[in-house]
């Protein structure tokens, strides 16, 4: 049900509001585009700096603008457990496919603690794809634990982040082939689905998302010729987008194709002018503007 590529889907704002209609709009254009799924409300819809209203509402618009047309998989990460399974159960109720609950970070919990956290948003009942990205968490979570976690009927997938493409082969091992392994690197993601991934969550897709689609689908038909001609008008792309921090990158690309503003909540600030240099050529790279 979870494949190809996902947009980890960037939040819009308007004079510090959330911006629903430019939401609904996005929603629409990525399924005119071909993304395969949505991921509101993670890191790069900006879910540190909303509040918990804002959050639910997101996930609440998000899934009913796509109207079943394509899965919605929500954030419902948090460092707290009575609060991410307080996500879970609201991303439940607004009808969400399944959602994504990153690894507890800043308390640094054991293994022990990782499965007790993820067992219990897996009692919510709503399919949970574990979000492992050591690098921003300070936790990580083993394949041996991630194997403990699979034999939970809720615990479908995983969005590895942890640039490390022997995980999907070892994670194969302990979870089993039917476990769902979506990369979360757009720079790795062919070689992640070439070691036996399925797909990306994508920051990248929110400025290039038929590109990113068509690459995808290549990968996964195992056109991989073809697939490494589609990477390389996306590399560049890639590579300018996290100069700075991904949505920052993602919402100015998407300004200069009129999809919303490049408005971002602080502690993040808009790109500076090199960087913005820098993503428009990759743009024109890309064949995204002239």
């Amino acid at each position: 049900m979870f494949k190809g590529s996902l947009p980890a889907l960037v939040t819009p704002f308007k004079d510090g509001q959330v911006d629903t209609d430019a939401l609904k709009k996005l929603v629409n254009w990525h399924v005119a585009q071909g993304s395969h799924g949505l991921v509101p409300v993670g890191t790069t819809g900006e879910s540190p700096t909303l509040t918990h209203t804002e959050h639910d509402a997101v996930v609440a618009c998000v899934v009913e603008a796509a109207a079943g047309r394509i899965p919605v998989i929500a954030g419902a990460g948090s460092n707290n457990t009575i609060e991410t399974v307080r996500l879970v159960k609201a991303a439940k109720a607004a009808g969400a496919d399944a959602a994504l609950v990153v690894t507890p970070y800043y308390n640094k919990p054991t293994q022990a603690g990782l499965i007790a956290h993820f067992s219990a948003a897996a009692d919510c009942g709503l399919p949970i794809i574990i979000y492992n990205i050591p690098g921003r968490s300070a936790v990580d979570m083993t394949p041996e634990t991630m194997g403990e976690l699979a034999k939970l009927d809720m615990i479908v997938g995983v969005k590895d982040a942890t640039g490390d493409l022997s995980r999907v082969p070892k994670q194969r091992m302990t979870c089993g082939t039917d476990f769902l392994q979506l990369s979360g690197e757009d720079a790795t993601a062919l070689g992640f689905n070439a070691h036996g991934g399925c797909g990306c969550i994508s920051v990248t897709a929110n400025v290039a998302p038929k590109l990113c689609a068509e690459f995808q689908e290549s990968t996964l038909a195992g056109e991989y010729d073809k697939a490494l001609t589609q990477l390389d008008r996306l590399m560049p792309l890639h590579e300018a987008i996290f100069t700075e921090p991904g949505v920052a990158g993602a919402k100015y690309g998407m300004s200069l194709l009129g999809l919303c503003n490049e408005d971002v909540r602080s502690p993040l600030t808009g790109l500076s002018d090199g960087t913005k240099e820098k993503m428009r050529a990759a743009m024109v790279h890309a064949g995204l503007l002239n």
